[in-house]
């Protein structure tokens, strides 16, 4: 969460680093920056220069440097690990998780990567080795190797006592998972059931067996649908055979749902902010134009409907007061519905299998606000023009442009998963063009079928 006071914390940071008429002030800097939760400290490295963020990340404690390290953007990190010292990175990856340190290594250059692994405890090189084996974005990735496990005949007065033992080691403590022998997974036990549970009953008679699992390549979307569709902390990884791998936390699902929120956002807009962050300005150019063109190509489409009833225009002045209304109108309920969609693909709530229902469902939606919004719109064209049929046009241009917006907002999302494309990135830039090309026809024939009454 934001600091309320993070303003004034960044101007004392800047003040210490001799901005304006100060000098360096490296024990102001130290003694600010470490009375600061990890996450605002990686925010205020994100802000600062990445100069500037290399001074103060050297000021920062070790382990709270490490918990920063693993969540600031990955251009800050790779400046960092770049030219600070080696031996204190190879210090704070030893500090930190071992998925977060595979998630860091992952972005970094490859010649980078040997020197880093090869500083790291025997482990954890192997387990950050494992993890980088499996698919980006997915389940092997996230998963941690920290998690309670212990056998069914293990006492529930053990199993506490093993818990506070090694809370210090463990990603967490709110779950235990049974295996047998061989590392197969037989059920979980939280720790409610721990504490309500008889001391000596053994954890067979009080574990939830058949418990919910992934597997190592499902995508991280599909993990962060499962968790919160069951309402559970953590979810186990496990292979073929039923062995557990690892566990994907709630924390970590919470870091996916914004990420991918953060993305489809940027990519609403016809933008990504990975490669704009990762790519030259030339690059990012290049990147978003083919999109913008194609929404150019289709807008041309409206121009030509425009030209095509200028005569109408011409007639009638007024109507083309009423189309930025139409148009902005229906093109904010065309991309409230794309969002709907977006995010329902997302997270799996909606499907290529059930399109019918949610067409239906946003067409009912999209035609209770026509209504309303005609009807006001229409009203405003009466009084305006003292002409009851405009209002009658511009009423009924709003309804079937808003139920037009409202079905393609719907449809493009899906039609551009069917075809491989990402929808995110699809649905904005095309859905308001399309929208403006149907709306103004729409408007101006409306007119045209009715231009007598007008005049």
């Amino acid at each position: 969460m934001r600091l309320e006071n993070y303003d004034a914390i960044y101007r004392q940071i800047l003040l210490a680093l001799g901005k304006g008429a100060h000098t360096l002030d490296l024990a102001s800097v130290k003694s600010v920056i470490n009375e600061l939760h990890p996450a605002d400290i990686a925010e205020i490295l994100d802000d600062l220069t990445l100069p500037e963020a290399l001074v103060v990340f050297g000021c920062v404690d070790d382990d709270k440097a490490a918990e920063a390290l693993a969540k600031i953007s990955p251009e800050t990190n790779r400046y960092l690990i770049e030219n600070a010292p080696r031996e204190r990175v190879v210090r704070l990856f030893n500090e930190m998780d071992m998925d977060d340190a595979a998630e860091i290594v992952a972005e970094m250059d490859h010649e980078d990567v040997a020197p880093l692994l090869a500083g790291l405890e025997r482990e954890g090189a192997r387990e950050v080795k494992e993890l980088l084996a499996y698919p980006e974005k997915t389940a092997g990735r996230l998963m941690t190797r920290r998690f309670a496990v212990v056998q069914p005949n293990t006492t529930v007065a053990l199993s506490i006592e093993y818990l506070r033992q090694n809370a210090d080691e463990l990603e967490t403590v709110n779950v235990m998972y049974v295996t047998d022998g061989g590392g197969r997974l037989l059920g979980v036990c939280d720790i409610r059931a721990l504490l309500t549970a008889s001391p000596n009953a053994r954890l067979s008679t009080v574990m939830t067996p058949e418990p919910i699992t992934v597997a190592p390549e499902s995508d991280q979307q599909e993990v962060a649908r499962i968790i919160g569709q069951y309402d559970i902390l953590a979810v186990p990884v496990v292979d073929a055979s039923g062995r557990i791998l690892g566990i994907v936390t709630i924390d970590d699902v919470i870091d996916i749902i914004v990420a991918e929120f953060s993305e489809d956002i940027a990519k609403f807009v016809g933008t990504d902010a990975d490669e704009m962050d990762r790519r030259t300005s030339f690059q990012v150019a290049k990147l978003r134009l083919p999109w913008l063109l194609g929404t150019l190509i289709i807008e041309l489409g409206a121009g030509l409907v425009i030209s095509r009833y200028n005569w109408v225009l011409q007639e009638v002045i007024l109507l083309a007061s009423f189309m930025p209304v139409i148009s902005a109108s229906s093109g904010n309920v065309g991309l409230q519905a794309a969002a709907i969609i977006v995010r329902g693909l997302d997270t799996g709530h909606v499907t290529l299998a059930n399109w019918a229902r949610a067409v239906r469902k946003e067409l009912m939606t999209a035609l209770m606000m026509a209504v309303v919004c005609g009807l006001v719109l229409g009203t405003v064209g009466a009084i305006w023009s003292k002409h009851l049929p405009f209002g009658l046009v511009v009423g009924g241009a709003m309804i079937c442009s808003m139920m037009m917006a409202g079905f393609m907002g719907t449809v493009i999302p899906m039609l551009s998963k069917r075809a491989g494309f990402d929808p995110a990135t699809t649905a904005g830039p095309f859905e308001t063009a399309f929208v403006d090309v149907i709306g103004f026809g729409v408007f101006l024939w409306l007119a045209s079928m009715l231009i007598d009454v007008l005049k």
